[in-house]
């Protein structure tokens, strides 16, 4: 029962593996951080940009400031997995690599990273940021001081009980069929989609934003599916499904080591998401994620109250889109099975 922190410290390089642009990474993937049977995608990539930071560890390019991933097969938290680095091309501001998870010898995971160095470079020191009229703002309503932990639902997240979440309720308001979003007449043109937003936070009182927490936090946020109204779900049940995702695109906007601690939360972030299709086949939908900083941990009294101008503070660290399935949970529960099955019987031989 790992928290977060450790289990992603468990990659680390195999001796002998290696070369000027190529290495091998090993490690093992924590049960805690399942999605039922399935660890859960985004703490699977994670380990992934473990292995490509300490490969770019000993470059000029420190920083990840991209990764894309396509998730071929589910991986298994009974199973080592291997992760192979190499660099595609090397320029005067990017790197790009090319870092692949293989468990038993097959391709669980392909990824494409960019590395740099997120930092303002010149001649161009632009950024879009508040107060420009143009900049994108903190999408929560409520101070994570006022708002009080959500329920989380059903059993599936093994790491349920190292986490706590806390919706926002003027965000999901706007999901209502009665809601003046919700109007539909014949001047309509686009539409909000449906959005969720609240604060995620890690429990463990060691633990401390990283690099390597992004990936998860991408991944956690209501779906589509789940924020519709069951007379939208076509006969579709709450809890019957599970929601495997197929690619994961991330930016990382701000550096986590630059954050002051006097104004940002070390372990708890907002979230806000939003998906606008869903499609055949197999329930396909997109979703839209952005991590935030928070200004406290959900719940905590800060001396002096709450600060005025407290969102303007507040900074984007990272953006992502993704395509997910929406599949029975048998699917996930079987695949586990199965897997485990496997295992064992190419033991005993």
């Amino acid at each position: 029962m790992a928290p977060y922190n450790q289990a992603v410290s468990t990659v680390h390089p195999v001796a002998g593996n290696s070369s000027d642009h190529r290495k091998v990474y090993e490690g093992t993937l924590d049960p805690t951080w399942n999605i039922g049977s399935v660890p859960c995608g985004g703490y699977a990539l994670a380990l992934i940009l473990q292995a490509c930071i300490q490969y770019q560890a000993s470059t000029t390019h420190i920083d990840p400031l991209h990764i894309s991933a396509h998730f071929l097969r589910p991986t298994n938290p009974k199973i080592a997995f291997n992760v192979y680095v190499h660099t595609l091309k090397t320029g005067k501001g990017f790197s790009n690599l090319v870092a692949e998870l293989y468990q038993e010898g097959t391709l669980r995971i392909t990824s494409h990273a960019i590395f740099g160095a997120n930092a303002a470079s010149e001649p161009l020191n632009l950024t879009l940021q508040p107060p420009s009229p143009f900049a994108r703002r903190y999408p929560l309503h409520t101070h994570p001081t006022h708002i009080k932990p959500t329920k989380q639902r059903g059993s599936l997240w093994s790491f349920r009980n190292h986490i706590s979440w806390a919706y926002d309720m003027a965000l999901t308001a706007k999901n209502k069929p009665d809601h003046p979003s919700r109007q539909v007449s014949s001047t309509s043109i686009g539409g909000d989609g449906l959005e969720w937003g609240g604060y995620l936070q890690f429990d463990t009182p060691t633990e401390r934003l990283e690099n390597a927490y992004i990936p998860f936090l991408v991944d956690m946020f209501l779906n589509t599916i789940n924020l519709l109204p069951a007379s939208e779900r076509g006969g579709l049940q709450s809890g019957t499904s599970w929601f495997p995702t197929m690619t994961l695109a991330i930016d990382f906007k701000f550096p986590i080591s630059l954050l002051d601690p006097a104004k940002h939360s070390q372990r708890t972030v907002g979230l806000y998401s939003q998906g606008k299709f869903i499609n055949h086949p197999q329930g396909r939908h997109d979703v839209y994620v952005e991590v935030w900083t928070a200004p406290a941990n959900v719940g905590e009294v800060k001396d002096g109250g709450v600060e005025e101008g407290w969102r303007e503070e507040q900074i984007c660290l990272a953006q992502a889109t993704q395509m997910a399935l929406t599949v029975p949970v048998a699917w996930n529960m079987k695949n586990g099975q199965d897997k485990a099955k496997d295992s064992e019987e190419k033991s005993r031989l």
